[in-house]
């Protein structure tokens, strides 16, 4: 039996993690003189898993979870898994467009067992500053094809549909405006007329311009529409209660570079300051067995045969107090 389709939404849209307090952050040189540059990475613990119930007999059980995976400015570290005994195993799946899944395994419960499995994820991650020269960063005249996906619509952002076209063509740029004011001027746009309201349930780029509001999966969405429709690549990025876009821009010798912004919240263009760990990137995802496109990957629950149901609690959790963690990351299963 799946899980219910908005289920992920207290994952995307609510606070369940701590930001890092009190860290001393030294950032440091790009590798070149135009992409983003990165602080000393700080080490965060987390623990990301599922419990499953079953409310009467079942049998043939499959569930996953996404997990996070390395990233430019994030580095991942599996530190130990946790599992009951009914539970076969715990095992790793990636899927294209750089997401991988938990996937745990049970060949049966019984009336009102549970059987659960939990990794504990090290993630050394960076902080984000400014290019040093943003003036050197351009349009991309010629786009790799494994960036065209993200000038294409996905769910819930309608970048194809005659609105948002005709939109984008009324954000008009001036001639001496560089590559990266044009974005910020679009991020601008619609941190003013967009005002944030938190809703449990997802909107479209459409319905959030209609009503004026959106908290950060519609602003985020509204920006990467319009960026997409001016031929601009932008994707949404995932973290432990939130989400915000990353715009593509390149060099002058055509080297391309994924740059953040923070939408809704605090003004960071170009630059994150975001301590939680990134789960997903990307805004356009096709599992095995699903029809239609989703718009993140979510946790998933199967079973061959279950007469009474299966109840899924997805585990999701920082790890913070020093003797948590020491004895989390101990021997055991």
């Amino acid at each position: 039996m799946p899980t219910d389709s908005h289920s992920i939404r207290w994952l995307v849209c609510s606070a369940i993690f701590m930001a890092i307090a009190g860290s001393s952050i030294v950032f440091g040189k790009t590798e070149d003189n135009f992409g983003p540059r990165y602080s000393k990475s700080q080490p965060i613990y987390f623990e990301l898993g599922l419990k499953i119930t079953s409310k009467g007999s079942s049998s043939g059980i499959l569930g996953t979870v996404p997990v996070p995976i390395d990233w430019p400015e994030q580095k991942v570290t599996i530190v130990k898994q946790t599992k009951t005994d009914n539970l076969r195993n715990i095992t790793f799946k990636d899927l294209k467009r750089d997401v991988r899944q938990m996937v745990l395994k049970a060949n049966r419960l019984n009336v009102g067992e549970f059987a659960q499995g939990t990794v504990l994820f090290r993630i050394d991650k960076k902080f984000i500053e400014l290019p040093a020269d943003k003036t050197k960063l351009l349009l991309a005249k010629k786009i790799p094809s494994k960036i065209k996906q993200y000038l294409k619509p996905s769910p819930y952002i309608e970048s194809d549909h005659k609105r948002i076209k005709k939109l984008a063509a009324e954000i008009e740029f001036s001639e001496n405006q560089t590559a990266w004011e044009r974005v910020e001027f679009i991020y601008k746009w619609v941190r003013e007329t967009i005002e944030y309201e938190f809703d449990t349930k997802i909107h479209g780029c459409l319905d959030a311009l209609d009503s004026g509001q959106g908290d950060c999966e519609e602003l985020s969405s509204v920006f990467i529409a319009i960026c997409r429709a001016k031929g601009i690549p932008a994707r949404a990025v995932w973290i432990p209660g939130h989400t915000y876009p990353e715009f593509y821009l390149v060099d002058e010798n055509g080297n391309g570079y994924w740059l953040p912004c923070q939408v809704a919240g605090s003004y960071e263009f170009g630059a994150m300051t975001e301590a939680k760990p990134i789960l997903q990137k990307g805004d356009r995802f096709k599992l095995p067995g699903s029809r239609e496109p989703l718009r993140y990957v979510q946790p998933t629950l199967v079973a061959k045969d279950s007469n009474g149901g299966l109840a899924i609690e997805f585990i999701a959790r920082q790890i913070t107090d020093p003797a948590e963690l020491k004895l989390l990351s101990g021997p055991g299963k």
